[in-house]
């Protein structure tokens, strides 16, 4: 298991992906990043082993831009995945992380999309292509790619493309890329036939390998997913709150931009939240946790990288605001509930692609995460009514009720029955707006 943490800075990145990074909000580099990303920028061939969702893209993708260079128009890196959904993903995130390298031109190419578009595309000059195997070769039978100044070739999850049957595709497109070209390899498995491709194709690659801890989710948590869009998460987070009634929630965001975004919101609504993420020194981290920890506020919104060490029992319900970017991420995040023999509940929000990072999750995990309907307005308001007679019934066996017994018969003088004072108590409860209950908890 890789342990060692590094930041981005101890990675020595240029500015400009530097600035890219930090305006993508993440804290510090993913396993495999900090394994591969040097061993790329030192030019070698290379095969890393490492699940989806572990931030290859990143991996491959910041020594890829530092070696692009913007004033030739002509391909100069591939990236060879299984499928056009994939394709579509590495080429979006490698545009982030273009984001200040002006110049660089990058052109996902894949079937099922118009073969002269992506040629009219090319003829006007595209540094990085990538592409699946299939259309990939229909360009090259057409001569609209240039292959012949290609300097860096990436198979991303190299194991789906053998599974597949891209085999001799892959084989074919490796004999025409220049022989001098960097070769890096990713795939989830180290199979026979992978091992048989780097043998032949590679040249003396260096190894690198992430190995994922034995985890395991406890038995005890409550698993559920929300497809919710992106613009109803912080409603539904709310709604959810005020249904469940959490005495302590933690909200995980992947990125710092988003935790302060959450918060804030929360904050707006009512709610007694709090930020905690890698921009906050030690001191203002610890009286976070400590006011956490007391109740002073109950919903704690922060980073995977920031909630490490965080060890608090009464944590009902763990929220992942954001699938997270690596599986292990999510057993570790939902970890934080269901200790000490008590039950937990982990609530995970769903929104577009992130389809594919659950799926990636619950194949890693060995589970199965159910999907949930968001609770409607009849249930939040049936849920309050229930837990007010919980409330009352408290209340009754407390005592001392005898000053607000003489208010009840103060209203009752205006001709109402007590079963009428009683009825109005309860409605006025029930029809509180999602959201603002938080202000009346009395935490």
């Amino acid at each position: 298991m890789y342990m060692k943490t590094i930041s981005f800075v101890d990675l020595n990145l240029p500015d400009p992906l530097m600035r890219a990074v930090r305006d993508m909000g993440f804290e510090e580099p993913t396993p495999i990043q900090s394994l591969a990303i040097p061993v790329i920028r030192e030019r070698h061939d290379m095969v890393g082993q490492a699940h989806t969702g572990t931030g290859k893209t990143a991996a491959f993708g910041i020594p890829l831009l530092e070696r692009i260079e913007n004033t030739r128009q002509e391909v100069q890196a591939i990236v060879l995945c299984p499928t056009r959904e994939l394709a579509i993903q590495v080429s979006e995130e490698l545009r982030r992380l273009a984001k200040y390298l002006p110049g660089i031109t990058i052109l996902p190419v894949y079937g099922g999309q118009p073969i002269e578009r992506q040629i009219s595309v090319l003829r006007k000059g595209v540094q990085i292509v990538i592409a699946t195997p299939g259309r990939l070769l229909d360009h090259l039978n057409r001569r609209t790619i240039n292959f012949s100044r290609v300097k860096m070739l990436v198979l991303d999850e190299a194991d789906e493309m053998l599974d597949m049957g891209f085999r001799d595709d892959i084989e074919l497109i490796l004999r025409h890329v220049p022989g001098d070209r960097q070769s890096v390899l990713f795939s989830a498995t180290m199979s026979k036939e992978i091992l048989s491709l780097t043998q032949k194709y590679l040249k003396e690659p260096r190894m690198v390998k992430v190995v994922h801890g034995r985890l395991e989710v406890p038995s005890l948590i409550e698993q559920r997913y929300f497809e919710v869009r992106e613009s109803d998460k912080v409603e539904v987070l709310s709604r959810l709150l005020d249904f469940y009634n959490p005495k302590l929630s933690l909200v995980f965001c992947n990125t710092k931009r988003k935790v302060d975004e959450v918060c804030t919101q929360l904050q707006a609504r009512g709610y007694l939240a709090e930020a905690l993420h890698g921009d906050m020194d030690q001191k203002e981290r610890e009286r976070v946790m400590s006011r956490f920890r007391a109740g002073t506020s109950d919903i704690l919104v922060a980073t995977d990288v920031a909630a490490r060490g965080i060890d608090v029992e009464e944590v009902g319900v763990v929220f992942n605001y954001d699938v997270p970017q690596d599986p292990e991420y999510y057993i570790h995040r939902i970890g934080r509930t269901g200790r000490a023999g008590k039950s937990g509940k982990a609530f995970t929000f769903v929104s577009g692609k992130e389809m594919w990072k659950l799926r990636d999750i619950q194949k890693f995990a060995k589970i199965r995460i159910a999907r949930h309907a968001v609770p409607a307005e009849e249930d939040l308001r049936e849920r309050r009514i229930v837990n007010m007679v919980e409330r009352i019934r408290e209340q009754i066996a407390s005592g001392n009720l005898e000053p607000y017994i003489a208010r009840v018969k103060q209203v009752m003088g205006d001709d109402h029955t007590s079963l009428e004072v009683a009825a109005a108590l309860f409605r006025m409860q029930a029809g509180t707006l999602p959201g603002s209950s938080a202000k009346g908890r009395g935490r």
